[in-house]
């Protein structure tokens, strides 16, 4: 996802528009898209704020959410199954189907790693 322009930024966007520019020449004089200051301004008009709006989903509200515990307690009995294994078993047990990258994320959030160990194969550790 991109950036949002700074705040300061927005808010000297939003005093030339206030001022009585129209919403393209502020665009063209701060070099930003005619669509990024109408929409600023529009926001601005609708909450009274210039901060953007927050990006992206919030943590812990994808499929993966209820079966949480699930996971974490299969790989706390068995740490050195691999993403794919896992992937397989809770589509077994539950029918989600996800992708390794997912299972992978959701272990570093709940506070796994993986580490190479030179006595022998990788365990995940807490």
């Amino acid at each position: 996802m991109g950036k949002p322009y700074s705040q300061d930024l927005r808010k000297l966007m939003m005093a030339r528009v206030w001022s009585g520019h129209s919403r393209r020449s502020v665009a063209r004089h701060f070099g930003v898209s005619a669509s990024c200051s109408v929409k600023l301004a529009q926001r601005a008009a609708r909450t009274g704020s210039t901060a953007p709006a927050k990006q992206g989903r919030p943590r812990g509200t994808g499929k993966l959410a209820p079966h949480r515990d699930t996971l974490i307690g299969w790989v706390e009995d068995e740490p050195d199954m691999t993403l794919a294994e896992l992937a397989a078993r809770l589509e077994a047990a539950t029918g989600v189907k996800v992708h390794p990258s997912a299972l992978s994320r959701l272990l570093l959030d709940a506070g796994f790693s993986f580490k190479k160990n030179a006595a022998g194969p990788g365990m995940r550790a807490r």
